[in-house]
C-alpha cells in the first residue's frame, strides 16, 4: 500500500517517513489484495498539538482516522488503532449486507477479520456509534454562505445545515480545526 506523506507546519523526516509506513504497513494484512489507490497521510503541528490524518480510498468505502496529541509518534499509533477498528467494523458489519461477488466482502480477508475479532474484546464504542440518540426537525431559511457562519457562531456550533441561496440546494457550513470555515454541497451522483 502507498501513501503520500506530507508536512503542514512540520519538517516530515525520513525516520518519521519510515515510522508512518512501518506503522500502516500492519493494515495490509487486513486486505485480500493491496489496494490500488494511494493513502494520504498528514502530519501537522498546530498549537503544540501533533495532528496525523490519514485517509484510504477503497473501492465502496473511505477509511479515515485523525489523532492530535502531545506526541507525533503517539498519534501516529492512535491513527493506526483507529484506521484497524473501522475496518473491523466494515468487515462485521457492512459485509454482512453485501454477500455478492465484488462487494466490499471481497475487500477484507477473513483471517485478519477472525483473527481481530478473537484477539480484542469488543469496546462499547464499537456497537454504540452508529445509534441515533436525538433528532431534530426544522425549516431551512434560504441564505447565503456569509449569513449561514453568522448563524452558527450565533448559536454555538461547530456546522450549521441551510438552504444555500444561490444554488438552492442544502449545504452545510462548518468550523475547521485550523478556526477557518468550510462549505458542504450537493452534487449530483449516478453511482448510486
Amino acid at each position: 500500500m502507498n501513501f503520500s506523506i506530507r508536512g503542514q507546519q512540520i519538517d516530515v523526516t525520513d525516520a518519521l517517513k519510515d515510522y508512518v509506513d512501518k506503522k500502516l504497513s500492519r493494515l495490509e494484512k487486513y486486505f485480500d489484495a493491496p489496494p490500488t489507490s494511494e493513502g494520504f497521510v498528514t502530519l501537522s503541528v498546530v498549537r503544540g498539538l501533533h495532528t496525523v490524518e490519514v485517509t484510504i480510498p477503497l473501492p465502496g468505502v473511505m477509511l479515515r482516522a485523525e489523532d492530535r496529541s502531545d506526541d507525533m509518534y503517539a498519534s501516529i499509533d492512535a491513527v493506526v488503532d483507529k484506521l484497524e477498528r473501522q475496518i473491523r467494523k466494515h468487515k462485521t458489519k457492512l459485509n454482512r449486507k453485501f454477500r455478492q461477488e465484488g462487494s466490499l466482502k471481497t475487500l477484507f480477508t477473513d483471517e485478519a477479520a477472525v483473527g481481530l475479532m478473537t484477539s480484542e474484546p469488543q469496546t462499547e464504542e464499537d456497537h454504540d456509534d452508529l445509534e441515533v440518540v436525538r433528532n431534530k426537525r426544522f425549516t431551512f431559511k434560504p441564505m447565503d454562505v456569509e449569513e449561514a457562519i453568522l448563524q452558527m457562531n450565533m448559536v454555538g456550533h461547530n456546522f450549521f445545515v441551510f438552504s444555500n441561496i444561490d444554488t438552492q440546494e442544502v449545504s452545510v457550513v462548518y468550523k475547521r480545526n485550523d478556526g477557518k470555515y468550510g462549505l458542504i454541497e450537493q452534487t449530483e451522483s449516478d453511482s448510486y
